[in-house]
């Protein structure tokens, strides 16, 4: 079943990029496997599924305990707090929830005790909503001018974005347009900056994700679609 839905939203995602004439091999489906258990996860290794994200640090490096002969890209893309990247710092690939300053500092610090380079990404807010994280678009520039300046040990690979949820989803197509377009404004002024690359762009999920490619997403994050509906129970 896991394997069958698995092959059904990579089969969304190729009519989607397809449709307006992109590449669907420069499209990352990362399976977002919060609250479902190592059985679900081993089961889409098997279905050829190696990207796999976690909201939670605790969850996430439970499972990678479980899963240390994987071969996972792992990518946390829950709200972050400081005092939890020095778990993410030894063994996560990218991180999608950067959304100050602050973080990028502790990760720099903890990242060069583990000699590693990690890939991030900056959340921006692109619905507005108090609820949900991310810098606002003025904030943007001052924290990717941080990252050129202070980052040695993580490369900023781009922008990460959560749409409002909208049953008409032309309604989000305008928030998908804000986060591609700051993408791009901003990817020129750091050309040269060897800890800000910015070219991905993560955004959209199972309910929105076409319109997401359409608008140039990089990365899809996709749990519903791929596992079912979360077992809350073991929240």
């Amino acid at each position: 079943m896991l394997a069958e839905n698995l092959r059904d939203v990579q089969q969304k995602i190729e009519k989607a990029a397809k449709g307006c004439d992109r590449d669907p091999n420069e499209i990352k489906l990362v399976a977002v496997s919060k609250m479902h258990p190592v059985s679900a996860i081993e089961e889409a290794i098997e279905a050829g599924q190696l990207i796999f994200g976690e909201n939670k640090v605790q969850e996430m490096t439970d499972k990678m305990d479980e899963l240390t002969d994987s071969g996972i890209e792992w990518h946390m893309v829950g709200n972050l707090q400081t005092n939890k990247i020095k778990y993410l710092a030894p063994r996560a690939h990218w991180i999608h929830s950067i959304e100050k300053t602050k973080y990028l500092k502790e990760l720099e610090k903890r990242a060069s005790r583990e000699e590693r380079t990690l890939n991030v990404l900056i959340q921006v807010n692109i619905s507005d909503e108090k609820q949900k994280g991310g810098c606002t678009p003025d904030q943007l520039p001052g924290i990717l001018k941080y990252a050129a300046e202070n980052g040695t040990h993580y490369v900023v690979r781009g922008l990460m974005g959560i749409a409002s949820f909208e049953e008409d989803l032309e309604l989000v197509r305008p928030q998908f347009r804000l986060l591609r377009e700051l993408r791009d404004t901003h990817a020129d002024q750091f050309k040269d900056s060897e800890s800000v690359q910015l070219s991905e762009l993560s955004m959209g999920m199972t309910h929105d994700m076409d319109v997401a490619i359409e608008e140039g997403a990089t990365m899809v994050r996709v749990g519903t679609a791929i596992f079912g509906e979360r077992d809350y129970g073991n929240e």
